[in-house]
């Protein structure tokens, strides 16, 4: 169940820690036609467009041919305002969430840090177009977990307690994001369901179920944040993104067309400050047996 992220990424992966300050759940709208655009990403190794033909340096500003789904927002963004800022903050092999980066370590999988803490400090207070890309590494270090045989004879209640507590840190990492830069229009994209990735395949069913059941929580999580004013870019019931077809070697990370396809279902948020609700309910959240 485990993805790990090669070592010469990882040593390049340095952030810095950052205090924590008092959320605010104040819904805000930016106003971007009449003010300078600036777009940030946060993320792991999406955000850097790992898996790619051509990805990005971590913190690189000046990659033109990055063909990840951030590069290609960055594209669109400046086709309409060439002078749009941008910063990636994005981390390969990074969390969300400070519990899942002290459950990792505890069961032998360090991870570089998390984006509560590493990535939300450093956000510029000019954002005005925010996009969040979360949960792969955090389900996998998950996934893990169960199998290191953290949850015991109640493995569902472990699953279920374990995604509720991330839903919590997702909520106040939006709530810090929105004190740094209250002008930022933020945009979530929620998790595909994990268990039906190619690079799941060599596991069990149950194991595969089980991270279906991870990942169908964690995008639950993004999908609540809909209330609070996030836009949500519903990946997780997008049929085209089962399809092998985009998908990198490794079966987790997407390839260009995998991330053209992020793109184009973000883009039209992003830049107009609307998009339909996740669904409740589709086909892609149960494509496995339920456990």
């Amino acid at each position: 169940m485990t993805h790990r992220l090669p070592l010469l990424l990882s040593l390049l992966c340095a952030i810095s820690a950052g205090a924590c300050s008092k959320d605010n759940e104040t819904p805000t709208t930016p106003s971007p036609t009449g003010s300078p655009w600036f777009y940030t990403a946060l993320g792991a190794s999406d955000a850097i467009g790992f898996g790619g033909s051509v990805p990005c340096a971590p913190f690189d500003l000046n990659c033109p041919n990055g063909t990840g789904f951030v590069q290609g927002l960055l594209r669109r963004l400046r086709a309409e305002r060439s002078d749009t800022g941008y910063e990636n903050l994005g981390v390969p092999g990074a969390v969300m969430s400070p519990a899942v980066e002290t459950l990792a370590g505890q069961i032998g999988r360090p991870v570089e840090r998390n984006m509560t803490d590493g990535q939300a400090p450093r956000l510029q207070a000019a954002t005005t177009h925010l996009t969040i890309f979360a949960g792969g590494n955090d389900a996998n270090v998950l996934g893990e977990a169960v199998r290191a045989g953290r949850g015991g004879a109640d493995v569902r209640g472990f699953v279920d307690q374990q995604t509720r507590q991330w839903a919590e840190d997702l909520a106040t990492f939006v709530g810090r994001i929105r004190q740094r830069a209250p002008a930022a229009r933020i945009v979530v994209l929620n998790l595909p369901n994990l268990g039906a990735a190619p690079y799941m395949a060599g596991n069990s069913t149950q194991e595969r179920s089980i991270m279906q059941r991870i990942a169908v929580g964690l995008a639950d999580a993004s999908n609540a944040l809909t209330s609070r004013g996030v836009l949500v870019v519903d990946l997780m019931c997008e049929p085209r993104l089962y399809s092998a077809a985009n998908f990198s070697s490794d079966g987790f990370h997407p390839n260009d067309q995998g991330y053209a396809l992020m793109a184009q279902l973000a883009y039209p948020a992003l830049a107009s400050g609307t998009a339909a609700p996740p669904a409740a309910t589709c086909p892609q959240r149960t494509l496995l047996p339920v456990f």
